[in-house]
């Protein structure tokens, strides 16, 4: 399973044990004074606004999403001091080719609403450039008509810890699933895995199709893999006694089909 791991998937881009994506939504911006400072401290000589083309990505929120993951205020602060700098690449394809913008600066931006957990509603954006060439017109092109507006983010959590039972599953396993009600003192409790915090961010990627799986291969929040094929029951279906050890090692949270949108 490693060497798959390192061989890559069905479409050559090289897979990172342990690595989550979630999905982000693009939109453009106007380049500013403010804006160009920030890019000319990634270039090794100055470049003028009429030489780049801007455009900004809401990568995560702190909402519980459509997988029940959910970030914290420092997770987010996390992930805003690991994006900055990193690389923009087409369809997770780690190449020098691949590469087609970089974030140049990152943002939390605050809104009214307060979650249950007391904190605000927070945004992680990123702001990113490219330069413009003839051979990138046509893909800025498409980011400005918003044919090219999805895109994904891989990072590592350093925690990822049940709501139910307080288990960190970066760790290890626990028997509860994401999106499961079970019953707790107090009455039922729908199980969510909270990213309490963010060790590494690999890249942000444009996509078709935002956190795709990749064929035949998940990934875990501990960065091991299981074929698909390996397991056939719905997890839901099983009682925790009935489940058994090399069945929770399998059923690992499958992070690469874990996806959210979210719109500008």
């Amino acid at each position: 399973m490693a060497e798959r791991n390192h061989q890559g998937n069905a479409h050559g881009a090289v897979e990172i044990p342990g690595m989550i994506t979630k999905a982000a939504s693009l939109a453009t911006q106007d380049v500013t004074e403010d804006e160009l400072r920030a890019i000319n401290k990634y270039t090794l000589e100055p470049l003028s606004a009429e030489e780049v083309f801007t455009f900004k990505a809401v990568l995560c929120d702190n909402e519980v999403d459509r997988v029940f993951d959910q970030f914290t205020q420092k997770a987010l602060q996390d992930m805003q001091k690991l994006f900055l700098g990193k690389t923009v690449i087409k369809d997770h394809y780690r190449s020098t080719d691949g590469q087609v913008a970089r974030i140049y600066a990152t943002e939390l931006v605050q809104g009214t609403k307060t979650m249950k957990n007391g904190e605000l509603y927070t945004q992680l954006v990123a702001h990113c450039y490219m330069v413009r060439t003839a051979s990138n017109a046509d893909l800025i092109a498409e980011i400005k008509g918003g044919i090219k507006k999805e895109g994904s983010v891989g990072f590592a959590p350093s925690s990822a810890i049940c709501s139910i039972c307080g288990t960190d599953n970066v760790k290890s396993y626990c028997r509860h699933w994401p999106g499961k009600a079970y019953d707790k003192e107090g009455g039922q409790e729908v199980c969510t895995f909270k990213l309490t915090g963010v060790k590494d961010a690999y890249e942000f990627s444009l996509v078709a199709v935002p956190a795709q799986r990749a064929a035949g291969v998940s990934k875990s929040y501990t960065g091991e893999t299981a074929e698909e094929k390996d397991w056939q029951e719905d997890p839901t279906s099983q009682t925790a006694d009935e489940t058994t050890e090399k069945e929770l090692r399998l059923r690992a949270r499958m992070s690469a089909s874990k996806t959210h949108n979210y719109n500008n």
